[in-house]
């Protein structure tokens, strides 16, 4: 990169470093700390992590055996302290900041299809890696004309109070590849008040795919504002999927999927369950730019306790031939919680077709009643049933992922 485009980075961020998001509750930056505590060592072995920590990170997905893995990434707090490019020919894992310094065209691909200057959050973190240095995050790429069924998996852990943790992470699918990702987040036990920022740009060259799987698993107080885009070329196909049951203070998040190539094909979907007085808002985002593009945004969102989940889905057509579709289902558990689905369809040419569909309600008492006819609890015959609602089928996994995906599912939705 050049010092010019250094310095527009520098400069857009700082412009925009009390830009609030256009939408999700603001939160105080300022009442996080942002400077580079308590610095971990690298460790050798996942296995050298305490019990409780690997526990914890079983549950978003981290398998600290690395068994049917490609690679592993681990960042806790601002700190890389574990990474296993060794595993797998077909893929390249590693710190952004080694990334970097090992390959000069990355820049290239750095604030593309995310911007520093979005909001406040992205702000920070472009503040963070030009000002103050701080290279945290993971690089992932595929190489040309692989296939590596077994996913990658990274994880951002917060172990401190009051941590802001950011994370610039950039995955690269090359021509004809396929690559999987399961991203897991999670905070120690004793952390009642942090913020996590993660800023994911993702680039998909022709013939390419990409499934991303995320799961978080936040403590109760956690603010957290994942930024992500990916930008899809020629016949590439991306596949993300979300799964958040746990409690959290505000989480809002937005992808925005770029369909730039002919017959390329976003999928995203995602299973929310709010819980205590969480604040959840995710959508999902496709803008339909080349021939042939196709995008579906699945949600599942059931709303308990006093929490408030609002669910988006946008869907731009720019071209003749595209199709996309939004579907959106929700069930209210409680009187005090709430869902607020926000479908939108934007149609700037002729000849597409876009649609959507969206439901919210209750559960149905004759369910209730069956499973209590049958000798189930009424708690339990609730819990079965809500269970069943969020428990979507994911698609477009090779069966072995999907099993791994489904156990995952099931783990998250333990106490739903």
């Amino acid at each position: 990169m050049d010092v010019l485009n250094v310095r527009n980075v520098y400069e857009d961020a700082e412009r925009a470093k009390d830009k609030k998001a256009a939408i999700g509750a603001d939160v105080t930056i300022e009442n996080f700390t942002d400077e580079t505590v308590n610095a971990l060592d690298m460790i050798d072995d996942l296995d050298d992590l305490s019990k409780q920590t690997k526990n914890d990170l079983l549950k978003v997905g981290v398998d600290t055996d690395e068994k049917n893995r490609a690679g592993s990434f681990l960042q806790v707090d601002q700190s890389n302290i574990f990474t296993n490019n060794a595993i797998s020919s077909s893929v390249e894992v590693m710190n952004i900041g080694i990334a970097l310094e090992k390959y000069g065209w990355l820049e290239d691909y750095l604030w593309n299809v995310v911007k520093p200057d979005a909001d406040k959050y992205t702000a920070k973190t472009a503040l963070r890696e030009q000002k103050d240095g701080v290279k945290s995050g993971y690089f992932v790429r595929s190489l040309p004309n692989t296939c590596e069924v077994m996913p990658v998996q990274a994880c951002m852990f917060i172990s401190d109070e009051d941590i802001m943790q950011t994370a610039h992470n950039v995955i690269i699918a090359e021509e004809n590849s396929e690559l999987h990702l399961i991203t897991g987040c999670a905070t120690g036990d004793d952390v009642s008040s942090a913020m996590h920022v993660g800023v994911s740009e993702m680039y998909l060259k022709p013939g390419s795919k990409i499934t991303f799987t995320m799961v978080h698993n936040w403590a109760e107080q956690v603010e957290v504002r994942p930024r992500t885009g990916i930008k899809l070329g020629d016949n590439s196909t991306y596949i993300n999927n979300y799964i958040l049951t746990s409690p959290v203070s505000t989480l809002q998040s937005y992808p925005t999927a770029y369909c730039n190539g002919k017959n390329s094909r976003a999928i995203f979907q995602s299973i929310q369950g709010g819980k205590k007085d969480s604040i959840i808002d995710v959508g999902s985002r496709a803008l339909l730019n080349a021939e042939g593009a196709r995008a579906e945004v699945i949600s599942r969102a059931v709303a308990q306790d006093e929490s408030k989940i609002y669910a988006r889905g946008h869907l731009s057509g720019t071209v003749p031939g595209v199709r996309g579709h939004l579907e959106c289902s929700g069930l209210v558990l409680s009187d005090d919680s709430l869902i607020y689905a926000v479908p939108e369809l934007e149609a700037s040419s002729a000849n597409l077709e876009l649609s959507h569909e969206a439901a919210v309600g209750k559960i149905d008492e004759d369910e209730i009643n069956y499973l209590t006819s049958r000798g189930i609890s009424e708690e339990d015959a609730e819990s079965m049933i809500v269970r069943g609602f969020l428990n979507m089928d994911i698609t477009g996994l090779p069966d072995e992922l999907a099993e791994q995906t489904q156990n995952m599912i099931d783990m998250s939705l333990d106490g739903m």
